[in-house]
């Protein structure tokens, strides 16, 4: 078993990362990366595990999942549908702040 070493720091808009960053940076193996790309939680441009690149909103967006599934035991579905609900929630609290109003 390869050694997983916790990642720390800005990530930029413009990130590209390849499968296996984005497994190192989530501390998840690239199945559980595949099984969520299949499963539409994960969307990556590109038709082949060595074509994905992720942006930085993917990287959150994992992130997100994986703590939600290990927290609360929750299925990949509803750690997918609650970290929706998180992100247009963050969407709508910006959209109240452009407009003076958060």
């Amino acid at each position: 078993m390869r050694e997983h070493q916790v990642l720390i720091g800005v990530v930029l808009e413009e990130a590209s990362l390849t499968l296996e960053q984005l497994c190192d940076a989530c501390v998840v193996s690239p199945d559980w990366v595949t099984s969520h790309v299949n499963d539409g939680q994960l969307q990556p441009p590109g038709q082949a595990p060595s074509q994905w690149r992720f942006s930085s909103r993917d990287l959150s967006r994992a992130r997100q999942i994986r703590r939600l599934e290990v927290a609360f035991d929750a299925t990949p579905e509803l750690a997918a549908l609650v970290t929706d609900l998180i992100e247009e929630l963050d969407a709508l609290r910006a959209q109240l702040r452009r407009l003076g109003r958060g």
